[in-house]
């Protein structure tokens, strides 16, 4: 299909280790961003980086100095037509292609991306053989402009050694390495743009506080191994439950958890908590005489000046205890006031 692909541009492709491609893809979901590393794993030519944080993106280009970059639309801070312009308005990224990923298929949403300075449109996730042809197209594109040259070859290959560092670095700092879901640090820093936006456009946010019940006696009883697959396996449930991709879910710490919910009213939020409750339950993971559950509390708010991120996680924390102390093995939403 690459093939064609450059045919049908009237390329004449040079071989593949002549084109040294560095993608930088901004996604605040890491979880998009980790199945694009994957769709470009094994393609030597391809290097790949990833920036989470919108507000970071155009100062992460200018340093890593992409062939390519991958942007989405809808982010957290930041409407992304707003950093396609900065991009073009920067000297450094001002000439770097740039292919816009949006989850909608429309002329309206595609004139702008083009308006604004893309240079390609897809749908994400887009199939792996056509993502590959069009950054290799516009990595070929953006080298013929740049003339590269035997110096830019040496600094392209110090920089594949710098990048793999800063990638690994990036994952360990980002994504929790047993459950692989967001780490406490992500969850901090989502939580504080999201609830930014919330206030700006006054729409609901929602915390789900969750806790893996007895878990300290379930270690204790079948020994840690068996405590980390179980939390594996929890958190894929939890995960799996969240219906948008503007949720977030992640490792709070130890047997807990978090996920954040956007514009959501309570009976929406509960019912993704009893999703996650109920799938627990439906992995039969023997625990005693019984099985593996989780109770999660639940606070929403809309957002208001003066009130903090922080006070809506304590509710919610508070409210995980009276889950607790209820009996365990079921949820208890609480309402705050937004003053």
């Amino acid at each position: 299909m690459s093939d064609d692909f450059d045919l049908a541009f009237g390329i004449v492709p040079a071989p593949a280790e002549n084109y040294l491609s560095m993608v930088l893809l901004v996604d605040d979901q890491v979880m998009i961003c980790e199945a694009v590393r994957r769709a470009l794993a094994g393609q030597p030519e391809l290097d790949f980086h990833y920036c989470t944080n919108p507000l970071e993106a155009v100062r992460v280009a200018a340093e890593v100095k992409p062939t390519v970059i991958l942007q989405d639309l809808v982010m957290p801070g930041m409407d992304g037509l707003d950093l396609v312009r900065q991009y073009r308005q920067n000297p450094s990224t001002q000439a770097v292609p740039v292919i816009v990923l949006s989850t909608k298929d429309e002329p309206a949403i595609k004139g702008e991306a083009f308006n604004a300075g893309a240079n390609d449109y897809l749908v994400k996730l887009p199939d792996q053989i056509e993502l590959i042809a069009r950054i290799r197209y516009h990595t070929r594109a953006y080298l013929d402009h740049v003339q590269r040259n035997e110096a830019y070859r040496a600094l392209r290959e110090s920089q594949r050694q710098l990048i793999k560092a800063n990638l690994e670095l990036e994952r360990l700092t980002r994504i929790d390495g047993l459950t692989s879901l967001g780490n406490r640090r992500y969850f901090d820093e989502y939580l504080s743009l999201e609830w930014q936006r919330s206030l700006r456009k006054q729409i609901p946010i929602a915390i789900l506080m969750i806790d893996v019940d007895n878990f300290k006696k379930y270690n204790d009883t079948y020994g840690h191994l068996a405590g980390d697959e179980a939390l594996k396996r929890i958190a894929q449930v939890i995960q799996n439950s969240l219906g948008r991709r503007t949720d977030l879910a992640a490792r709070f710490g130890g047997e807990e958890f978090v996920a954040v919910l956007l514009n959501v009213s309570d009976p929406g939020a509960s019912h993704v908590a009893e999703r996650m409750v109920a799938g627990v339950r439906d992995l039969n993971i023997p625990h005693g005489s019984g099985r593996v559950t989780i109770s999660i509390g639940i606070a929403s708010t809309l957002p208001a000046v003066g009130y903090t991120p922080g006070e809506l996680l304590h509710i919610a924390d508070q409210a995980l205890f009276r889950a607790k102390m209820a009996g365990r093995d079921r949820i208890v939403i609480h309402e705050p006031s937004a003053t």
